[in-house]
């Protein structure tokens, strides 16, 4: 059995933590403390193997904390900003991860765990359909969970995105690319620098503009190519569209 404890000042974060944790089998939350300090003490009398460890919070932060530790458990570390990245690897944390986390990626940080421990790879219950699919996003100070077959398109905001799905938006705390990164690659795709589109939504296109349910998006030049390959290798067969002529 893996003792795991969670650490973070937001409850919507501890709560996703604790859900992911939950489809894996030999892992048990000791504890979910909102503040470093009281971290601190509770590691001090408790056998902990594995700690979720967010950097910023009030009084402590979890690089502090880290630092004060003279004996430690392994160490991944959760944050919504990614310019900790060098200082946490410094500190021999595990793994760095940028919310909103998902549960692939989550796993792929366990793993690690498992790996350095020598433990035979655990198994969660990953919904294997896309309609089963759901990312938590940031929204406000929630996390909110959303369906990957409800986006119709992703909209990017500096460092937001607006999530358009059907019925609803929801700007959330994230950037363009990450999500690129992250959305499966056979269900959407990149159209322009400041658009995320799913495949299943599109239902026609020409060469400067896709066109969605009740939305059409410009088709940006640095993005035509990879557009246009998917459509041609049969990724997907749709009926192109002209502008109405006179």
């Amino acid at each position: 059995m893996t003792n795991c404890l969670i650490v973070d000042d937001e409850a919507p974060a501890r709560a996703l933590l604790i859900q992911h944790l939950s489809t894996l089998n030999g892992f048990t939350v000791l504890a979910s403390l909102d503040n470093a300090v009281d971290a601190f003490t509770f590691l001090q009398t408790n056998p902990v193997d594995l700690a979720f460890l967010d950097i910023q919070m009030p009084k402590l932060s979890g690089l502090e904390l880290i630092r004060s530790l003279k004996t430690s458990p392994k160490i991944i570390l959760t944050t919504a900003y990614r310019e900790y990245a060098a200082t946490a690897f410094d500190l021999d944390a595990l793994d760095y991860l940028v919310k909103p986390i998902t549960q692939e990626r989550f796993m792929r940080a366990v793993s690690k765990y498992m790996q350095y421990q020598n433990i035979p790879e655990v198994h969660a219950q990953i919904p294997s359909r896309f309609e089963e699919m759901y990312m938590f996003f940031k929204v406000g100070r929630d996390q909110t969970k959303i369906f990957l077959k409800d986006i119709i398109f992703i909209e990017g905001l500096a460092d937001y995105i607006k999530v358009h799905t059907n019925g609803k938006s929801y700007v959330a705390s994230e950037k363009l690319g990450y999500m690129e990164q992250k959305l499966p690659g056979d269900k959407f795709i990149r159209v322009h620098k400041s658009f995320i589109i799913a495949w299943d939504k599109l239902i026609s296109y020409n060469a400067e503009q896709v066109h969605l349910v009740n939305q059409t998006l410009p088709l940006g030049r640095l993005y035509k190519g990879a557009f246009f390959r998917k459509i041609q290798t049969g990724h997907l067969s749709l009926p192109a569209f002209k502008p109405n002529s006179k």
